[in-house]
């Protein structure tokens, strides 16, 4: 409805960020959506792009030689980075000051061309920085399922994020 005053009000406006370092809570799974469907051009051009000669990515009739998978699969790396990006809009952009390190990064099911990745990020610990007023140390751990839900991925990450009051 309109003010009585007749005077027109500017709209509320929210920009889209990331999660300040007060806002993450341990033991949360945040579930990002949507999923990314992965193509043979994603494969091929972050395969070339990154110098990675490894026929199982690039070549069809080697790889269709090779046991036990018979066809070309995904990129391992591409996988990861895929993992991380889908929790980018939702949980860093914007509030990440860097990352700090990957651990425990397992592949434990192949990705295909064609396949969907979803992904979700467990928080596991966070805490203040010692050396940087400001910031603090969030640990999360990243799962990527395809679209039947078998884990394609698993990357442990902790990562160095902005307080929403800094100082």
């Amino acid at each position: 409805m309109s003010e009585s005053s007749g005077a027109a009000q500017e709209p509320r406006r929210v920009v889209q960020r990331g999660l300040w370092f007060e806002e993450f809570e341990v033991g949360t799974i945040y579930e990002h959506r949507p999923g990314r469907t992965v193509t043979e051009a994603d494969n091929v051009f972050f395969t070339t792009l990154t110098m990675n000669t490894q026929p199982l990515h690039l070549d069809a009739h080697e790889s269709g030689q090779q046991p036990p998978f018979h066809e070309r699969l995904v990129n391992s790396m591409f996988t990861l980075s895929t993992l991380v990006g889908l929790s980018v809009a939702q949980l860093t952009q914007g509030t990440i000051v860097a990352n700090l390190g990957f651990s425990e990064v397992k592949f434990p099911a192949p990705v295909r061309h064609g396949d969907t990745m979803y992904a979700e990020t467990l928080i596991t610990a966070k805490r203040p920085s010692s050396s940087r007023p400001g910031e603090g140390i969030v640990s999360m751990q990243h799962t990527a399922r395809n679209q039947h839900g078998d884990v394609v991925a698993v990357a442990s990450r902790d990562t160095l994020v902005r307080m929403a009051a800094r100082g």
